[in-house]
């Protein structure tokens, strides 16, 4: 009843004729919208991952939550310990941006050598509260990872280390990403150029055209991730670096090769005169 006469009527004066306290009616009311105020709160924080709880209050408050600090700390504590992402899906591709947009030069194509093509995407991680975020290239032949990078924010800089990392042995006939604006971005593409890389991205709202990555990222939330436990980011990346350097690529076998590992599919395809296409 109060709910529905508050606009009306002060609270205060509605508990008084209801002989209702007012912290009853502040308890139920913060109760019932505790979720509502979690998912808020992950949303500011993945909107501004630096944000602590005193800015969290006040962000609360100016989009109309009546939420005090000492509720706030205690579920930024209850998201601490959560393994879910709740609700919400990190958004990790903008394609709102200037630069110049490449064709999907690869749909359909026939991958029968390594190094023809490379996959690139990036996904996000929970640590905490926050959220890190994993770039990485994969081989669409041998599906070996050529280079990846962890870093706190969705950057120019994360492609690139990546990107560069990938480069420093190898490089592909095709560099395939989707349109977002770190893989769109000056500096990554000329790069490739500067390579002799053909760049190719996959059409807006297409995920399935860089699907061989997407798979790759759920595999490694499936099956690390989900059971991994950082206690900062650089517990994150000596973690994230074993699994995919060590237990992906030289002990996890893989049916789409042959049940073989990535290194030992690798190498049998150099030795039947598969070979990577030249080094720069």
């Amino acid at each position: 009843m109060i709910e529905n006469l508050r606009h009306d009527y002060p609270v205060a004066q509605l508990c008084r004729i209801l002989e209702l306290p007012r912290s009853s009616y502040y308890y139920a009311d913060h109760a019932a919208d505790e979720g509502a105020v979690l998912a808020a709160m992950e949303a500011v924080l993945m909107r501004w991952p630096f944000y602590g709880y005193r800015r969290l209050v006040v962000q609360l408050r100016r989009s109309g939550f009546r939420v005090g600090e000492r509720v706030v700390r205690r579920l930024l504590q209850q998201l601490q310990r959560s393994r879910s992402v709740g609700r919400w899906r990190v958004i990790t591709t903008d394609s709102r941006h200037g630069h110049l947009r490449h064709p999907n030069l690869v749909r359909n194509l026939s991958i029968t050598q390594v190094d023809a093509v490379w996959f690139a995407d990036i996904t996000y991680i929970r640590l905490g509260i926050r959220f890190i975020y994993l770039a990485v290239i994969l081989d669409g032949y041998t599906r070996a990872v050529r280079g990846w990078a962890l870093g706190r924010q969705v950057d120019q800089a994360l492609t690139l280390t990546a990107l560069r990392q990938a480069l420093k042995e190898r490089k592909p006939h095709f560099f395939h990403s989707d349109q977002g604006a770190q893989y769109a971005a000056t500096a990554h593409t000329q790069l490739l150029e500067q390579r002799g890389v053909h760049i190719s991205m996959s059409a807006p709202g297409q995920p399935t055209q860089n699907a061989l990555v997407e798979r790759f990222m759920r595999t490694l939330k499936e099956e690390h991730v989900d059971y991994a436990d950082y206690a900062d980011l650089d517990e994150a990346r000596r973690q994230i670096q074993h699994w995919l350097e060590v237990e992906y690529m030289t002990e996890r076998i893989h049916s789409a090769l042959g049940y073989l590992t990535p290194s030992e599919f690798q190498a049998l395809a150099v030795l039947q005169g598969n070979t990577p296409l030249p080094t720069a």
